[in-house]
């Protein structure tokens, strides 16, 4: 997949096609909702993989939905890009899947000066609670969340999951390294559902100094080709 990104400020990495190999494993039909899908990475390449997928986006940031367009258009996928805050977003149209890799760096770390950043990385660009609240009123019953966010927020996600009643059933964090804490954790959550939370075991992004052969795998199956540009 060939995608356009700015030549300067956030561009995607490996989370993002972590991400998306995560929610792949889930096979998703129906139709999808990408949030802060910045140049529209994580979305397009699900939908490519699933072309029966009814995709759609929201992004807040003018610069970000340029990029998208050009990437779906490049990409010849269908794409319904919504350019807004995701918590003034209209609420008449329901998701079977809502996926995100939101903005997730806490309060306390030091900021960018760079706006772009600040909207694309803080977690006050979009806060926790009010962000699964809002989540929960786009979902249609018995459907799906996945999204990936910092490990250390594990236990405030889940409080947060657990209020607006959707149930936390699949975990997998992410490692730099075997030995190393992790840096990144995707969670599959659901609305109405009663299954037991199921851990997966860890990706190790690096073995020794080597990509691990998982995750050259996920590299393989995204097959990202990048282009820094202005458009």
């Amino acid at each position: 997949m060939l995608l356009y990104q700015p030549e300067s400020g956030y561009c995607y990495n490996s989370d993002s096609l972590y991400l998306y190999d995560f929610i792949s494993s889930f096979q998703p039909r129906g139709t999808m909702l990408d949030v802060g899908a910045g140049c529209g990475i994580v979305g397009l390449l699900v939908a490519r993989d699933y072309p029966k997928l009814s995709l759609s986006a929201v992004e807040k940031q003018e610069v970000f939905v340029k990029y998208a367009k050009t990437n779906a258009r490049v990409n010849k996928i269908d794409y319904e890009l919504f350019e807004s805050d995701f918590l003034e977003l209209d609420e008449s149209k329901k998701y079977d899947y809502i996926v995100s890799n939101p903005p997730f760096y806490p309060e306390g770390v030091q900021k960018s000066k760079n706006e772009i950043l600040q909207h694309a990385r803080y977690n006050t660009s979009l806060p926790i609670e009010p962000f699964f609240k809002k989540v929960s009123r786009l979902l249609k019953p018995h459907s799906h969340f996945v999204f990936c966010y910092d490990p250390n927020a594990f236990g405030d996600i889940s409080a947060a999951l657990e209020k607006v009643k959707m149930r936390l059933v699949d975990v997998q964090f992410v490692h730099p390294k075997i030995d190393k804490t992790a840096s990144l954790v995707m969670i599959h959550a659901r609305n109405g559902s009663k299954s037991n939370m199921k851990v997966w075991p860890p990706l190790v992004a690096f073995e020794g100094d080597n990509i691990s052969k998982k995750a050259q795998e996920i590299y393989a199956k995204s097959s990202t080709q990048s282009i820094k540009c202005q458009i």
